[in-house]
Parts: C-alpha cells; sequence; structure tokens
C-alpha cells in the first residue's frame, strides 16, 4: 500500500459541499492522482483518499 505525506496538503471546502457550516467535506489539492477527502468537523479525523476518476464519477452521481 502506498502512503502519501498530506501534513503539507492544502485543504479547501469542496464546491460540492452544503455551504451552510454543516454537510462540509474538504478536499486537497496538489496530490497527484488522488483526491484525499475529509469531514471538515474533524479535519484531526480519517481522510479518505480517492482516484481522481473515483472522485469525478462520485461527485457525478450526487449532484
Amino acid at each position: 500500500m502506498r502512503e502519501y505525506e498530506l501534513s503539507n496538503a492544502r485543504w479547501r471546502t469542496s464546491t460540492y459541499s452544503d455551504g451552510n457550516g454543516g454537510s462540509c467535506v474538504e478536499v486537497a489539492d496538489g496530490v497527484p492522482g488522488i483526491v484525499p477527502v475529509r469531514d471538515s468537523k474533524a479535519s484531526d479525523g480519517p481522510v479518505l483518499l480517492l482516484g481522481a476518476t473515483a472522485w469525478a464519477e462520485f461527485v457525478g452521481s450526487v449532484i
């Protein structure tokens, strides 16, 4: 299993979050080939690592 260094990741609230401070996810930019995703309310919690294609398919299915 490959490990990714995310300590310097540039996290931002996803443009697909609802924007009211409730159901928000953050994504990190600049990690080649993957999209790290985390709960904005638990920034020190677990991170999901999704392939770019999987992220695009997920976003396409929920909007």
